[in-house]
């Protein structure tokens, strides 16, 4: 695979000189040399095979930089979302379409290729909650992209609402959108570096991060949503339909609604578990496997009794019910109006 890339490589390069030599060679100067080229067709194709192929050499090193070696996991989400992204911008070229150029392609690809890294950070700082050692090389590539990511997305947000104030409606403002749907993002990830780095080096299981996460996905899908009916707002207001905002504008609220009703349905369990659910008693503890299940620590005190009579830690129960409203043992589901105490599950 490393002799067939490093094959195409140089074939490309080759190409690229020889459609720049014989520009040359025809037109003596540079500047009627650039216009030979982009006015041919087989000259403007090679070049476009050669900025496809830097694109990917420079996306190898990026990843190598900054992640390392890809999970399984990550490929798979990375070459989902990026065939998405790519029908959504097929639609999004009916609409300005007569803004189609060379610009227009190279501005696509930077987009595609930042949105790419933007979707591997998140997948990589959501790892951190599962992984049981982070590395200081960990912290150092993730701070390192969020902020070159950052300082991207800004600087492209500037050019684009620049470029839309002083030439109008044009390509540029879903472009411009684009990235600052993309700085949420940012925001959103380094919110959850934040959270879980806190976690991570705290003596004692960090009860609050689960509300913290919770609260934190509603925002931003508050933010996203805002975002989508400013930019739906605009392109009607123009005379322009877009219908390539329309699915990740429909996954956008429903992932805000998700998280509306994670919110309430946690808070919900977490009530019921505070009046609803008797402490568990000094007898109850001795009788059963006196164990948490949830943190696999012994329990002396500070317990609580569920329906189904499994007994958990109070806190553990409570980062429980922030995530899923049941029974760690049985999946009782434990929102339902509580009956007469049933015989354990399991």
């Amino acid at each position: 695979m490393t002799m067939r890339n490093l094959g195409l490589t140089v074939l490309s390069l080759a190409l690229t000189a020889t459609v720049i030599g014989n520009a040359y060679y025809q037109k003596k100067q540079f500047y009627p040399s650039v216009v030979y080229i982009t006015k041919s067709n087989p000259s403007m194709a090679v070049i476009y095979i050669q900025s496809f192929i830097l694109v990917i050499l420079t996306g190898k090193l990026m990843k190598k930089v900054f992640f390392g070696e890809l999970r399984a996991a990550e490929f798979e989400h990375l070459m989902e979302r990026s065939w998405y992204a790519m029908t959504e911008t097929c639609l999004a070229f009916t609409v300005f379409r007569d803004d189609f150029s060379p610009k227009f392609v190279a501005l696509f690809t930077v987009l595609l290729f930042l949105k790419s890294f933007h979707w591997l950070a998140e997948d990589r700082v959501d790892f951190m909650e599962r992984s049981p050692v982070i590395s200081w090389l960990f912290h150092l590539r993730v701070l390192s992209l969020l902020v070159l990511l950052g300082a991207l997305d800004l600087d492209l947000l500037a050019h684009a609402y620049q470029s839309t104030i002083t030439k109008g409606a044009s390509v540029q403002l879903v472009f411009g959108f684009e990235y600052a749907i993309l700085l949420t993002i940012i925001a959103n990830i380094a919110i959850k570096y934040t959270l879980h780095t806190i976690a991570l080096h705290s003596d004692n299981p960090w009860e609050n991060k689960a509300v913290f996460l919770l609260y934190t996905e509603l925002i931003m899908g508050f933010f996203k949503v805002v975002l989508y009916i400013l930019f739906m707002a605009i392109m009607i207001r123009i005379s322009m339909l877009p219908l390539f905002a329309f699915r990740p504008m429909y996954y956008t609220m429903r992932a805000f609604k998700k998280a509306f009703n994670d919110v309430i349905l946690s808070r919900r369990a977490i009530r019921n578990m505070n009046t609803l659910y008797p402490d568990a008693t000094p007898e109850e503890l001795a009788a059963a496997d006196n164990v948490c299940i949830i943190c696999r620590e012994e329990m002396v005190t500070a317990s609580k009794k569920l329906p189904c009579n499994h007994i958990f830690h109070t806190a553990c129960l409570r980062s429980w019910f922030q995530r899923q409203q049941t029974c760690p043992t049985c999946r009782l589901n434990i929102l339902r109006t509580p009956g007469p105490p049933q015989p354990p599950r399991g």
